[in-house]
């Protein structure tokens, strides 16, 4: 079982963004990523991400590849350029092994195909996140 978050050095639990535009995923990885103990910010595309005012908040973000308008690896692409040490999770439904290279070589802390294990995400989410302490 995965463990809960250590928090007790902040005043409020880790913040994850979870970028997809459909609307079930993004429901279901908001549901598992709080019940692990994370604050969780659920938005529908990319772009709606990168326009929230405190997006430089989150501790991670959870992305699926395929989106209308910006996809998950030019979102990736331009948190890498903004220079912030947010570690990015790519998931998408149709893995490519030319999509995943991509993802590693822009730094992605991890790439699950959909559907993925509960269980998966979590160790994911939470070595994302020991990356960047």
């Amino acid at each position: 079982m995965p463990s809960t978050p250590d928090t007790s050095n902040s005043v409020s639990p880790l913040r994850i963004a979870v970028v997809d535009d459909d609307e079930s995923v993004r429901e279901a990885l908001r549901n598992l990523l709080r019940s692990a103990g994370y604050d969780v910010r659920a938005f529908c595309s990319a772009e709606d991400f990168l326009e929230h005012p405190a997006s430089e908040a989150f501790s991670c973000v959870v992305t699926d590849v395929q989106m209308p308008g910006m996809g998950g690896l030019e979102l990736q692409k331009r948190i890498v350029a903004s220079d912030t040490r947010l570690p990015v999770i790519l998931i998408t439904a149709f893995p490519r092994d030319y999509v995943r290279q991509q993802a590693e070589e822009l730094g992605a802390a991890g790439f699950l195909t959909k559907p993925f294990d509960a269980s998966r995400m979590i160790e994911c989410v939470e070595r994302a996140l020991r990356l960047t302490r």
